[in-house]
């Protein structure tokens, strides 16, 4: 198929290698070019607008940072999606802007799958990413096609894009209350002469166990810059969460704080995990 890449942050690098790797007719887009490289490098074609890049395109793959990204660069960009094409969103965005990406699209006589994917960069080289698609059921077989990067396993399906998008954020929310989580048993075991090691070891037996598992060498280490998941995009995505609930969700806010101090501090680009930094001691 002849498919466009839109967006090649961390994660959308991996997914786009692996449509390359499947012989697919590829052409990338990024806004900071030089991210295109490896992936030529790997036989992509390389467009220098998003507008170049979609043209003629079956298919259409954004992920980019976030929803007013994807607004900006495809709804406001005004991009040419064939009559009939496909356009699959896999960039973590709020329900009720999936549900307005879904009726552009129909406007627009475009098929519009939300896929956001859950998972680190890792199962993501691995092609054992969970998936939650969301859009009618003859968008989603489609999409299914293409999304090679799912682990059978790990897939879900929902009727409409919006409900996609609210079970991504769920997904991010239990990231963001993980690590918080971790957070404060540091400070709580601190305060009572725990030592970090100490206070690590107590979570492998709480349900902080699998937080502990794949962030505990990081914390102990202080060393936050091999970056899975940024302090910036979990940021992000829990203003999205925020915005979304018609309910409070305190310990999410709680979250945030933290997360912004970090970015405050210059470190948005590190992994999420470094707001354990001035904890773990």
């Amino acid at each position: 198929m002849k498919i466009a890449f839109l967006g090649l942050g961390r994660m959308g690098r991996e997914l786009a290698a692996h449509l390359v790797a499947d012989g697919h007719d590829v052409t990338v887009w990024n806004r900071t070019s030089s991210a295109t490289v490896p992936l030529i490098d790997q036989g992509a074609h390389a467009a220098v607008t998003a507008y170049d890049a979609v043209d003629g395109a079956d298919a259409v793959v954004t992920a980019l940072f976030g929803p007013d990204a994807v607004r900006q660069v495809v709804v406001e960009g005004e991009l040419p999606l064939a009559p009939g094409a496909l356009w699959i969103d896999v960039t973590t965005i709020s329900p009720a802007d999936a549900t307005s990406f879904h009726t552009w699209a129909t406007e627009q006589g475009v098929d519009y799958v939300h896929a956001p994917v859950i998972g680190s960069l890792a199962p993501a080289r691995a092609r054992k990413l969970g998936v939650l698609f969301g859009g009618t059921p003859g968008a989603v077989a489609r999409a299914q096609e293409i999304v090679v990067w799912a682990d059978g396993a790990k897939v879900k399906t929902y009727e409409t894009a919006g409900k996609a998008a609210a079970a991504k954020l769920i997904a991010n929310m239990t990231v963001a209350l993980g690590i918080q989580g971790v957070v404060e048993a540091l400070r709580l075991g601190h305060s009572n002469d725990l030592d970090t090691d100490e206070i690590l070891s107590t979570l492998d037996l709480t349900m902080l166990a699998g937080m502990r598992a794949l962030k505990g060498d990081v914390i102990s280490a202080g060393t936050f810059d091999d970056t899975q998941f940024s302090a910036d995009l979990l940021a992000k995505d829990i203003r999205l969460m925020l915005h979304s609930s018609q309910y409070a969700l305190p310990a999410v806010a709680a979250t945030f704080e933290s997360l912004q101090t970090a970015v405050r501090a210059g470190r948005g680009d590190d992994d999420f995990s470094v707001i354990a930094a001035g904890d773990a001691r």
